[in-house]
């Protein structure tokens, strides 16, 4: 296994993941996952305690990296090369230096998705209700110079994802998009479905289905 290239994925809120397939191609070098590695034998990969390592080839490619937990299923889809020079701060080093590994290395330009749903102390919101919510692309910290997302598609779905219906989303500041939800009068669901896309400058993508972001009261 050749240890020539580095790339971090670090993976936080609701998107640590069981499964990563990267794009069918030949490899050469490695990616370096930090991730809990369950569901992942089997897969041509190697597990070291919750690192998992991937050959890669040192050119640029487009990778597809797809994650589950507790329902909530996110597929991204990002450019990736072999570096050049480190992109990492020293406070926060790759896991790769933990494991010995040595060449350069930088995070991956994955976009994680954090939500500001505005809901009630009971984790409800009112059915037949406009409701407004906030979701925010952000970066691994450790990456220097993030991309900028610049554009979000948000989908609702009132029968448990069977069907899904466009939401209007407007810009409300750097990667931070706004939407309003008419909520259904409540039904035998009572919950709603989001499903999240978004994109950025350098043309990585995220895809985000919640199968209950919240119910209705």
């Amino acid at each position: 296994m050749t240890t020539d290239l580095r790339r971090d994925i670090e993976v936080t809120e609701t998107t640590a993941p069981s499964v990563a397939e990267p794009a069918r191609r030949s490899r050469s070098g490695m990616v370096l996952a930090t991730l809990i590695a369950a569901g992942l034998f089997g897969l041509g990969c190697s597990v070291t305690g919750e690192a998992v390592t991937y050959d890669l080839p040192a050119e640029s490619a487009r990778y597809t990296f797809e994650a589950e937990t507790d329902g909530v299923k996110t597929q991204w889809e990002y450019l990736s090369a072999k570096p050049t020079a480190d992109d990492v701060t020293k406070s926060q080093p790759c896991m790769g230096e933990v494991l010995g590994i040595e060449g350069e290395c930088r995070p991956e330009p994955l976009i994680f998705l954090r939500y500001d749903l505005g809901l009630e102390l009971d984790n409800t919101v009112k059915a037949g209700s406009d409701h407004p919510i906030t979701i925010t692309g952000y970066y691994q910290e450790r990456l220097s110079t993030p991309p900028t997302v610049t554009n979000m598609q948000v989908e609702a779905s009132f029968d448990g994802g069977k069907t899904w219906q466009p939401v209007t989303v407007s810009a409300k500041g750097t990667n931070t998009f706004g939407a309003t939800i008419r909520n259904p009068k409540k039904d035998a669901t009572g919950a709603v479905s989001l499903r999240t896309t978004a994109s950025d400058s350098q043309g990585n993508t995220v895809k985000q289905t919640m199968p209950t972001a919240y119910r209705l009261s």
